[in-house]
């Protein structure tokens, strides 16, 4: 036994390691889970939050087309004059401008240096610069990579503005899905690190409030994370860049805030579908904004590497399939549910609790999918095996009881067949030829055979006929009983119904023996009833279902005593049928080995 369990458990454990890695090398190595993972990281991490009102967005919206023409036909000296204005109030100057649009090179001399002068006026202005960036293939000691931030070319401002205002690169970029997830801290261009128009607004404005800045932390490439604060206008209070050019703006309502200036329209192609909001456009300006409002909050979160994500969902794949196999559905349900519940937990809770500083960004669907997967092929399994065992059993019961039984015992369940054995009360019939060995001796054996294949087919079709279970053959002796592998309403009837119509059909069957071959059959019948151990007996590569006991004892003790033609029963079975059968009692006449004196054996009469 000890030997099959282990076997057993050797074969689940290589399962189980089959299994994890089918599922490890789908989902995360080859990544045919990578678009909609995508989707839930997205709709799972990302979330507005409240925000506190110190960035506000200065859209160059339609209404700005529509007041000062098209943007194209603009001079320098118009965002001059929203500078100057933003200016005007010395008191209330804002902590930080970001300009998100570009100046490159001069134009009109003039206006030029009057935008130049408006800015150095304001002071704290950030404006933008702009690298031309792909992959460029790089050597190094004889190995090629690629350089997927490779910097082509590089823009920045006319001279004289660069020379009052800060830097700050406004590249954005996309995810292999067009989604903006990461934020590019720097480029290096020119032989300078350049850093994000966010994060110099962020320097900026944390100097200036005495705020303590943490850098976010980047990849390889200069990438982080953006935890985005707000959706696609969250940002923006309704301020047209028209209405600051016109004086309409107070500047105290922009007193020590961050003031981001940019397109704010779809015509000027400045928008980008970003994960907060996959299915609406998000424009640059406010792109930028919820990369600083990060920044200034530290709310930083880290991806996780993939390789110790593959690790962790083998080890969970492997210990999830390994325990299916070896629980019962419900429970294998209910681990199910508990491993994806505490999955999506876990995947909540490192995103939203600083470990080391920050939120960690784990795989969401990895491991839910994967243990749903390996539970659904688990059950698809377990029910295939059942389907096998239940047409083993089907086959193997047909041998001994009616197909009715067999039904009844697939209905009820193969686990309720307690195949190691059970006590149950159950009607026991056993039924012999008288003088067989005497006929034996004077015929061949080609007659005793047909002799005792027409008999014991005869003796077996009332088994069957009456619902019981054919347990033997023992040369012309077989034995039957009624109650078990399942519970029967009316056993001890059954039994002596098939007990009489034995005795007819051995007189019918004796009838025909006399004219062929000039024989004559008669059986002695013994019915029994009481507890007996019903179960698989035997050795372990071959077993019979059978029963034993005392009450099996008795019955073959009645059978034994019983004359040809006669259907000797105990008082237990005539007290259960006193009202449907008639019997004659032959007190303790009859000695039954192994039983002490005042036994009482019944002969049976009639079937009312």
């Amino acid at each position: 036994m000890k030997n099959i369990l282990k076997n057993k458990t050797f074969k689940q454990i290589t399962y189980s390691l089959l299994a994890a890695a089918v599922v490890t090398i789908t989902i995360a190595v080859a990544g045919v889970l990578n678009r909609v993972d995508n989707i839930a990281q997205d709709a799972f991490y990302q979330s507005p939050k409240a925000l506190d009102g110190d960035i506000v967005v200065i859209g160059i919206d339609n209404k700005s087309l529509d007041d000062l023409g098209p943007y194209n036909s603009w001079g320098r000296d118009i965002m001059a004059k929203a500078l100057e204005n933003l200016a005007r109030d010395k008191e209330n100057l804002p902590a930080v401008v970001a300009i998100d649009t570009l100046y490159i090179g001069e134009t009109d001399k003039e206006n030029d240096q009057r935008l130049a002068d408006a800015t150095k006026e304001l002071g704290n202005v950030v404006t933008a610069s702009f690298a031309q960036i792909g992959t460029k293939p790089v050597y190094e000691e004889g190995h090629l990579r690629y350089d997927y931030n490779a910097v082509f070319s590089y823009d920045e401002p006319y001279e004289a503005l660069k020379e009052v205002t800060t830097l700050g690169h406004i590249n954005a970029m996309y995810d292999t899905d067009g989604i903006m997830r990461h934020a590019l801290m720097y480029v290096d261009a020119d032989g300078k690190r350049v850093y994000s128009m966010a994060y110099e607004t962020a320097k900026r404005y944390a100097k200036e409030t005495g705020l303590e800045l943490e850098e976010p932390p980047v990849d390889s490439q200069g990438n982080f994370y953006v935890s985005y604060s707000s959706l696609p206008g969250g940002f923006y209070d309704g301020y047209s860049f028209s209405d600051l050019v016109n004086g309409k703006i107070d500047p105290e309502e922009l007193s020590g805030k961050i003031v981001f200036i940019g397109p704010y329209t779809v015509g000027l192609q400045d928008s980008y579908f970003t994960s907060i909001a996959r299915a609406e456009y998000m424009y640059g300006v406010e792109y930028q904004a919820n990369v600083v409002k990060e920044i200034l909050d530290a709310d930083y979160k880290i991806e996780v590497k993939k390789t110790p994500q593959i690790i962790l969902l083998f080890i969970i794949a492997f210990l999830a399939f390994f325990l299916f196999q070896r629980v019962k559905v419900r429970t294998a349900s209910i681990i199910a549910a508990l491993t994806i519940i505490c999955s999506v937990a876990v995947s909540f809770i490192l995103y939203n609790v600083k470990i080391g500083g920050a939120g960690h960004v784990i795989r969401p669907l990895w491991i839910p999918v994967s243990i749903l997967a390996l539970y659904v092929v688990s059950i698809g399994i377990y029910y295939v095996r059942t389907l096998i065992e239940k047409q083993r059993v089907t086959k193997t019961f047909e041998r001994y009881v009616a197909p009715e039984i067999v039904s009844e015992i697939l209905k009820e369940g193969i686990e309720n067949l307690s195949l190691g054995g059970k006590t149950c009360d159950i009607a026991v019939l056993f039924v012999d030829v008288r003088g067989f060995t005497t006929m034996s001796e004077r015929l061949t054996p080609e007659k005793v055979v047909f002799i005792l294949n027409k008999y014991l087919t005869m003796a077996s079709d009332c088994v069957e006929r009456n619902k019981g279970t054919l347990d033997k053959f023992v040369g012309d002796a077989m034995m039957a009983f009624w109650g078990a592998p399942i519970p029967q309403d009316d056993a001890i009837y059954n039994a002596v119904k098939t007990a009489k119509e034995i005795v007819e059909g051995a007189k019918r069957v004796s009838d025909e023996l006399k004219a062929e071959i000039g024989e004559e059959l008669r059986v002695g019948v013994g019915v029994n009833f009481g507890p007996a151990v019903v179960g698989n007996m035997g050795a372990q590569k071959h077993m019979d279902y059978t029963a034993i006991g005392d009450t099996v004892n008795t019955a073959a003790r009645l059978e034994a005593n019983a004359p040809g033609g006669k259907v000797y029963i105990s008082r237990a079975v005539y007290d259960a049928l006193k009202d449907r059968i008639t019997a004659t009692s032959l007190g303790a006449t009859i000695k039954l080995k192994g039983k002490a004196d005042g036994f009482e054996v019944l002969e049976l009469n009639e079937i009312k």
